[in-house]
């Protein structure tokens, strides 16, 4: 029974596939009721609508264990699959919590990336909170700066090795993708391979040492564990990246979210936006004859009016799903073709950006 979290920038939209669930069409207390029928029904419901959110996170062996960030409210954690929240972290944790992240090995480890750039860890499920100091000693924190709130910067992704639980890739929205290989004791300063404006990164249980990040400098992946990148980025037009996901079975297919620049990726006014696709490896700095292909007229709406995709891969070969302001898409064969889940999708959103996505096989 597959359960997908979006998180959109007022609210979380929790919707569950349910071959049995019966249409109430009800919608009392912030809860959105679906009307599908037998065989392909989803149970949505709308929480943290008063919210501003930023990031979500969910680890699969503790799914009713949901951890959501907000711009305007901290961090908050829901014990029974996101039908309710409690704050957590007050005293530690400040108001805005940009990312978060729970350890693959193991779910009482979870991490919070905020603004100003600080970065957190829990090893109780988010009971308690420890401040992982030094990320700000770093030389290259003198040039950090977000550019709408320039006099400030934070932690916009949190990325945990899976072959390491003490490695983790960060990203600073603006300045700098910085790593620790001792789980925060200490930190290493941003290499000059790696991009600047790191939006998202990920990791694959079955690719040691390679890692993959959106960026609003471009695309890169490491082959190193971090050491040096390459930035193949033949067949991609749009460079102002913003989420990367890769295929559950092969880590050498690659989907990708980016549009010109950040008021055509954000904005649903001037909003202009595809979703990429590489196959092969690009072990070379100019990704060896590995070329990007736009994934246009595939049933995921692409191009004017659509913001940037958050992306998240599934759970078979060739599944990804993906989440606009115009609803919720998944694939079967690695973006070839889309269909757009039957979840009832609240009219406010389609004028909203997605701020994350958590996909529950």
């Amino acid at each position: 029974m597959p359960t997908i979290h979006a998180a959109m920038r007022n609210g979380l939209l929790v919707a569950v596939r349910d071959d049995v669930a019966e249409h109430d069409g009800a919608t009392t207390d912030g809860v959105v009721s679906d009307g599908a029928v037998p065989g392909d029904a989803w149970r949505t419901t709308r929480r943290l609508a008063e919210h501003d959110l930023e990031c979500i996170a969910v680890h699969p062996a503790s799914p009713d264990r949901v951890f959501v960030g907000t711009f305007d409210a901290g961090l908050h954690r829901s014990e029974d699959g996101g039908e309710s929240f409690e704050r957590v972290g007050q005293g530690t944790i400040g108001e805005h919590v940009m990312s978060l992240a729970v350890d693959p090995e193991s779910p009482e480890t979870v991490w919070a990336g905020t603004e100003p750039s600080a970065v957190y860890r829990s090893t109780d499920g988010g009971e308690s909170w420890e401040h992982r100091e030094g990320l700000t000693d770093l030389p290259s924190s003198s040039e950090w700066s977000f550019p709408p709130r320039p006099d400030t910067h934070h932690v916009r992704w949190i990325e945990p090795d899976p072959h390491d639980p003490d490695h983790l890739y960060v990203g600073i929205e603006a300045g700098a993708l910085v790593q620790t290989h001792d789980a925060g004791e200490t930190w290493e300063d941003r290499v000059e391979t790696a991009r600047v404006d790191n939006h998202s990164l990920t990791t694959h249980p079955d690719a040691p040492e390679r890692a993959w990040s959106a960026a609003g400098d471009g695309y890169a992946e490491t082959h190193d564990a971090g050491e040096t990148w390459v930035h193949p980025q033949e067949g991609l037009d749009h460079r102002y990246c913003w989420s990367v996901a890769v295929d559950p079975a092969d880590p050498d297919t690659v989907l990708l979210s980016s549009a010109s620049g950040p008021r055509s990726a954000h904005n649903t006014d001037t909003a202009e936006s595809y979703v990429y696709r590489k196959r092969g490896d690009s072990p070379t700095a100019t990704g060896g004859g590995v070329s990007w292909e736009r994934l246009d007229d595939r049933g995921l709406p692409t191009g004017e009016g659509v913001v940037r995709a958050v992306l998240a891969p599934g759970a078979a070969a060739g599944e990804f799903y993906a989440v606009t302001n115009l609803g919720l898409f998944s694939t079967t064969d690695a973006g070839d073709s889309w269909t757009r889940l039957g979840v009832e999708w609240p009219a406010a959103f389609e004028s909203q950006t997605p701020r994350g996505l958590a996909v529950l096989a």
